[in-house]
């Protein structure tokens, strides 16, 4: 299919998974419509599609890959309200709504990313008839890609490094984990999801998502400061606002965008050795670096 007609398809599918799970998940209605607000509230689904177009290319999309999808995508959402929290970046707009802490209040801000962590988990141990090994390596990989080795490793550094001179290889390690990390678990959570994923196969697929981890940061750095905040539907220039480093304050604009260029490249060379099935990673690689917002 059309590569527009694969993300509306993998939106639909990740959205319906979404709604199944988290309207049975608690009993207390604010805490559910939290958990739905920040689920729907405009997000493009990046993540989920990740999944989906790496299952793709490694065999059949399955319902276990729409729960790996749902899982990533709630991981993320709780990230983005923790994120927004007045102890972390103090953000009062998140895809141009009121943050979750601003729209309901900071506790049940903080309820809300936990149980939507804890959601994940949940969703992610459900496939049935899915081998035990698969099962363990696609719970250890999203434990990896979220956790303490990963996307909150990641933010911990990101806080550390307001108002401080990082060098780009410490930046890179940095938005390695923070970005990164959940961009390789959604990867490898997609071909693990088919059961016939080989090591060359996963190995290939990690160097892509390395790729394009580092180019989302980049292009975000880059439309941080070219895009405006009735685009970006947060609030332009706040890294800037912040003190914290990017890759435009460390490289200027010009070799910003030259940088997310070349990771695309690197991206589009990891895949090399898959057939026409990847199309949907190399075109999503694409995605990333033009995306204005």
């Amino acid at each position: 299919m059309p590569f527009s007609h694969f993300l509306e398809t993998c939106r639909h599918r990740v959205n319906q998974t979404l709604l199944e799970q988290v309207d049975t998940y608690t009993v207390d209605k604010r805490l559910q419509e939290a958990m739905r607000y920040s689920l729907f509230n405009g997000g493009k689904r990046i993540r989920p599609i990740l999944v989906y177009g790496s299952a793709n290319t490694i065999g059949d999309i399955s319902p276990t890959a729409d729960l790996a999808a749902a899982a990533v995508e709630a991981i993320h959402a709780y990230s983005l309200i923790h994120d927004d929290l007045p102890a972390m970046d103090d953000d009062s707009l998140r895809r141009g709504k009121p943050a979750c802490h601003i729209e309901f209040d900071e506790a049940t801000a903080i309820l809300a990313g936990d149980a939507l962590q804890t959601l994940a988990f949940e969703m992610l141990s459900q496939p049935r008839g899915l081998p035990g090994d698969i099962l363990q390596q696609m719970i250890l990989t999203l434990t990896k890609g979220s956790g303490a080795r990963g996307m909150v490793a990641g933010q911990s550094m990101d806080l550390t490094a307001t108002n401080q001179q990082l060098n780009l290889q410490q930046l890179e390690t940095m938005h390695g984990l923070k970005t990164g990390a959940l961009i390789n678990a959604s990867i490898r959570l997609g071909a693990l999801s088919t059961q016939v994923a080989t090591a060359n196969q996963l190995n290939a697929l990690e160097h892509y998502s390395h790729a394009i981890g580092l180019a989302f940061q980049v292009q975000d750095d880059i439309i941080d400061v070219t895009s405006d905040t009735a685009t970006l539907g947060k609030q332009q220039g706040a890294d800037a606002n912040l003190n914290k480093p990017t890759y435009v304050s460390l490289l200027g604009l010009d070799a910003a965008k030259q940088k997310a260029k070349s990771l695309h490249q690197q991206a589009l060379d990891a895949l090399s050795s898959f057939d026409n099935r990847a199309d949907y990673l190399r075109h999503l690689s694409e995605y990333i670096i033009n995306r204005n917002h």
